[in-house]
């Protein structure tokens, strides 16, 4: 009984020591996990895109998430981006006329963001700009067309429905104001799926109209 109760002791003793040891010792320190937002060169890659920017251009980027995902998936042709927009000049700075629905946009109304906001890598992993070779009149008459749709908060359309007008998903919303800007209702190729037509958002670029001039990845 009294040669258990030493080993019992012998054994708490070195469980003791053992737990003093590994406490004195240095810890290594696991480095934290890195974002696209703790790269530097990712907001100097969204400034030098900032700055190729006219009235007119249509903006791409593609999320993080799964909804991000699952709408690239609607894109038959190319399934790099998930969401678009339209950039305005207005008092110097490019800002972005884009519709959006879920988490990111409650309300559900169409939104006028800065494109810094728009490019952002905190919920981004690729961004995208597209020149569509409009004229000077059918750019002004477009930035008329998008503060019109902006000022009626016309609302994100969660059936994906093009004969509505009243509520535009982001690829609709472009398409059918550079469609009413150009007086060109075929300016843009639609999609055939299961008998169901439709605008991806690379409709809106994979076709001869449309010169991608800037397209980067997010780095960590």
């Amino acid at each position: 009984m009294k040669t258990r109760k030493s080993w019992l002791l012998l054994g708490l003793l070195l469980l003791v020591l053992s737990i003093g040891l590994y406490a004195a010792l240095p810890q290594r320190k696991e480095p934290p996990l890195r974002h696209l937002t703790d790269n530097p060169e990712n907001y100097k890659a969204i400034d030098s895109s900032i700055r190729l920017l006219q009235s007119g251009d249509l903006v791409l980027r593609t999320g993080t998430d799964a909804i991000s995902y699952m709408l690239r998936q609607m894109n038959q042709k190319n399934k790099t981006y998930s969401h678009c927009g339209i950039v305005m000049i207005e008092n110097g700075y490019p800002f972005v006329y884009h519709s959006i629905g879920g988490e990111d946009n409650p309300a559900e109304t169409l939104r006028r963001d800065s494109a810094s906001f728009f490019f952002s890598p905190a919920h981004n992993q690729r961004l995208g700009i597209v020149r569509l070779g409009l004229s000077a009149p059918q750019v002004e008459k477009l930035h008329q067309l998008v503060w019109e749709y902006y000022k009626a908060g016309v609302r994100f359309d969660m059936d994906f429905d093009m004969a509505s007008n009243d509520k535009l998903y982001c690829a609709e919303f472009v398409y059918k104001a550079v469609c009413r800007a150009t007086a060109d209702s075929a300016f843009f190729p639609l999609t055939t799926l299961f008998h169901k037509q439709y605008v991806g958002v690379d409709d809106l670029y994979e076709n001869s109209r449309a010169k991608m001039i800037r397209d980067y990845i997010y780095r960590l």
